[in-house]
Formats: structure tokens, C-alpha cells, sequence
């Protein structure tokens, strides 16, 4: 991804990537589908995909670490939080004129509006977990996940 999108681009894609359903079975494809991603470029990243609390998949490939596990955590917690992306969440604060570190009165060590943490919204339910890659730049840590989840509403 080259130019950070808007909050109206953010909102238009999370609401694109809504998903009709999301089972142990499908964290697996998503999670799989992410892994294959990230090892055709060589992506040195942490993913992890959760319901609710519940940790359903997690991978760390060649390159990554605990940092990126510490990285994952602050951003899922801003996901959870605002319940939009987290890249959306730390545009926002940009656009107008904020910083989220300064002034969303969070712990910045427990909460990072990165990009890179994607909610997973089911149809009809709302919210129900997150997917998050951690270890590119943020812009691309958001575009591997958008590419995934992409790819796996064409397929399912």
C-alpha cells in the first residue's frame, strides 16, 4: 500500500469485509491463507486471530518476535476498543489534527493505533474478534490482512 487511505476509504473497506459467518474452521482458512501469503514475500510477521478472548490461530514465520507478539496485543486492543481497524482508529486521531498516543488518554504501551488489526464483523452479529499481522510498516501489515480478507470472502 503506498498512500495512507482516509477514514471514509477505512470505513468503506471494513464495511465491504464484513463476513457472513466466522467458525473455528474459517479462522484456520484465514489464518493458512495469511501464512501463504506472507512466505510467497517472505513477510517476516506474527499473525492472530481471535474470538472474543480466545485465541483461535497464531503463527510467527522467520524473521519475527516476541516484539511483533507485544506489537500484536496493542493493536488488537485498539480494535476491540473503537471497533474498526486499527490503522482507521490512529487516522482518525490524524485527520484531525491528534495524536493517538498523546491524546486518546490510553496507555501507549498497552494500546497502539498501528495499522496491521482488522475486525472481523460478522453480517447481522457485529464485531466478533480480530485478525492482526505484525512485523511490515504498518501500511503493509493493513494491506496483508485487506488482501486475505479479500481473498477469503471471494471464497467462501
Amino acid at each position: 500500500m503506498s498512500a495512507a487511505p482516509t477514514t471514509a476509504e477505512l470505513a468503506a473497506q471494513e464495511a465491504r469485509l464484513t463476513l457472513r459467518r466466522f467458525t473455528y474452521d474459517d479462522a484456520w482458512a484465514l489464518g493458512s491463507l495469511l501464512v501463504e501469503l506472507a512466505r510467497e514475500r517472505r513477510a517476516p510477521v506474527a499473525i492472530d486471530i481471535r474470538r472474543g478472548t480466545q485465541q483461535l490461530f497464531h503463527c510467527a514465520l522467520p524473521g519475527s518476535s516476541a516484539d511483533n507478539d507485544a506489537w500484536i496485543d496493542r493493536k488488537r486492543r485498539v480494535v476491540e476498543r473503537y471497533g474498526v481497524s486499527s490503522l482507521h482508529v490512529g487516522t482518525r486521531f490524524r485527520e484531525r489534527g491528534k495524536d493517538f498516543d498523546a491524546d486518546s488518554r490510553l496507555d501507549p504501551d498497552a494500546y497502539a493505533a498501528h495499522g496491521g488489526s482488522f475486525p472481523l464483523a460478522v453480517r447481522d452479529t457485529g464485531v466478533i474478534g480480530t485478525v492482526t499481522v505484525s512485523g511490515l510498516p504498518q501500511l503493509d501489515d493493513h494491506a496483508l490482512v485487506v488482501e486475505a480478507l479479500e481473498r477469503f470472502t471471494a471464497e467462501g
